[in-house]
């Protein structure tokens, strides 16, 4: 395969399938089936999940809420879709540890970066959970942030579109894919790849990023095999 060690980004709106919130288990099911198949060949990988299906600290600090507050209820989101794909996983036959920033001894572990390391050389899933652990961060800038820790060849964010469009695809029909870009493109152009925070983590470490659809059965298998999918954004 083209990469060893991946560090795969998953919105939790790509749990929902259809449906306006919560976790759909045929998504869930079918997401793990493709790690399933990329690690059965040998590649190690990490996974966050955002917590945007069941809600964002952002949107509860617009409608007043204390901001640490809300920001700490969506960290603990993303540990309940971390759970549900671990479940999912574990159930095709990989073996899948939960990680999380935030200390809950009881359904998951605490985050090690020499531990993560430790399990995925052991050919099981990692899934990091509770973002940074750090309010007003996002999981975008979480992911960038695990994907240097683990050392990881490449980031993956899957999204719903087909990669990063010159503008949004959904309003404007003019907007054109790009097949690669820079993160010093992204940046100016403000592209919405994802946070800034993110975008400069990867571009300062090297850490080369490429945004696909997830919606897409199969993406993840054929951009491990070296078919170029998506957008690459590198430096």
């Amino acid at each position: 395969m083209l990469y060893k060690r991946i560090l795969l980004k998953l919105s939790g709106e790509a749990l929902m399938g259809q449906g306006t919130h919560g976790i759909d288990p045929d998504v869930a099911r079918r997401l793990a089936g493709e790690i399933h198949d990329v690690v059965s060949q040998g590649a190690q990988l990490g996974l966050v999940i955002g917590g945007g299906n069941i809600l964002r600290g952002a949107g509860l600090a617009a409608q007043g809420m204390n901001r640490v507050s809300g920001d700490h209820m969506g960290m603990l989101a993303t540990v309940i879709n971390a759970l549900a794909m671990q479940d999912a996983i574990e159930k095709t036959g990989t073996a899948c540890r939960v990680m999380s920033a935030l200390t809950i001894e009881q359904v998951c572990e605490p985050y090690s970066s020499r531990q993560a390391i430790r399990h995925l050389e052991q050919g099981r899933v990692v899934i990091f959970a509770a973002g940074t652990g750090n309010p007003f961060f996002t999981t975008d800038s979480a992911a960038s942030l695990r994907a240097i820790e683990i050392g990881a060849d490449i980031m993956l964010k899957a999204t719903k579109v087909d990669g990063v469009y010159t503008a949004d695809p959904v309003t404007d029909p003019e907007a054109t894919l790009y097949q690669r870009i820079s993160f010093d493109e992204a940046l100016a152009q403000k592209l919405g790849v994802m946070d800034a925070t993110a975008l400069v983590l990867c571009s300062e470490h090297g850490m080369p990023l490429r945004v696909f659809n997830v919606f897409e059965a199969g993406h993840l298998g054929r951009i491990m095999d070296g078919q170029d999918i998506g957008t690459l954004v590198e430096s």
